[in-house]
């Protein structure tokens, strides 16, 4: 079917698209079978390198408490990151010209700093000016580099899904009498909610990844941290880094998953049932109306 932003392919490109798409596969498989090739030629592929999985110990004092730190660093960051971006997103649409210039400074300033940089800088911080112990320093500084720069991100994206609203909205808002807070968590964020969800989802999705960062330098024990040590005892660089890199896609994949189900579910909530109301319902409706006022 055509639209307005794509044309229904004809013969020659449906024949060209097909054409396309198995020299794809064909490319793909032969990465593959290369990979397999290579990993078989360097005994990468041995049970022996294979069986520390399959026992408990490898998962019990490594991998599993790897993971829980994981996350525990990646909530804790999106508990924080989330409320705090959305208070600088509103904040840049403030009517006020002290508080926007403020909020932009701040969201501007930390989304152009590396993460890594600020998770070492937070250690700096926590080990030269505060009584935080050498234990608990690298949660910190993760949490810390986390939310700083993730806040910022979901500023912006608080902020374009409110912009994206039809003025109308705003307009219909301040036509019946609500302020300019009430209209912003009433009708405005409720219904951007819905339109910034993916966006959300993939920033949290960043957040669960970088806690590595903190894994690689500042030394928080956390799942690819802990592989390291796994791979070091049992001698199975290649193996270790595959799993994690599966533990990682299957946590992700729940996250995004449950995100698109939650999204779903507010658009569902949010349609009208289109039921008709007869003039009886019309008129109970309004004296209910003139009885609450």
């Amino acid at each position: 079917m055509s639209s307005v932003l794509y044309d229904t392919p004809g013969p020659r490109a449906k024949r060209r698209n097909v054409v396309l798409s198995v020299v794809f596969f064909v490319l793909l498989a032969l990465l593959l079978w290369w990979m397999w090739k290579t990993m078989d030629d360097k005994n990468q592929l041995t049970s022996a390198l294979w069986k520390p999985f399959t026992q408990s110990e490898a998962w019990t004092t490594y991998l599993l408490p790897g993971l829980a730190n994981t996350l525990k660093a990646a909530a804790l960051a999106m508990v924080i990151a989330l409320p705090l971006g959305a208070v600088f997103g509103i904040s840049r649409l403030s009517d006020h010209r002290w508080v926007r210039g403020v909020a932009s400074v701040v969201v501007e300033f930390f989304r152009a700093i590396p993460v890594l940089l600020l998770m070492l800088f937070a250690n700096e911080f926590y080990s030269r000016y505060t009584n935080v112990t050498s234990e608990s320093r690298p949660l910190y500084a993760v949490v810390t580099g986390l939310v700083l720069y993730n806040a910022a991100v979901l500023a912006e994206v608080v902020r374009a899904g409110i912009l994206a609203l039809p003025k109308g909205q705003t307009e219909a808002a301040y036509a019946i009498g609500l302020r300019k807070g009430q209209t912003m968590a009433s009708i405005l964020l409720p219904q951007a909610v819905t339109a910034m969800l993916p966006a959300i989802v993939s920033q949290l999705v960043v957040i669960v990844k970088d806690t590595a960062l903190g894994g690689v330098m500042i030394g928080f024990t956390e799942l690819l941290n802990s592989r390291g040590t796994l791979a070091a005892n049992y001698a199975n660089v290649i193996p270790s880094f595959i799993v994690v890199a599966v533990i990682f896609i299957l946590l992700n994949f729940i996250l995004t998953s449950f995100a698109s189900w939650l999204e779903a579910r507010l658009r569902r909530s949010k349609r009208s049932t289109g039921a008709v109301l007869g003039a009886d319902k019309v008129d109970d409706v309004n004296a209910a109306e003139v009885g609450g006022t």
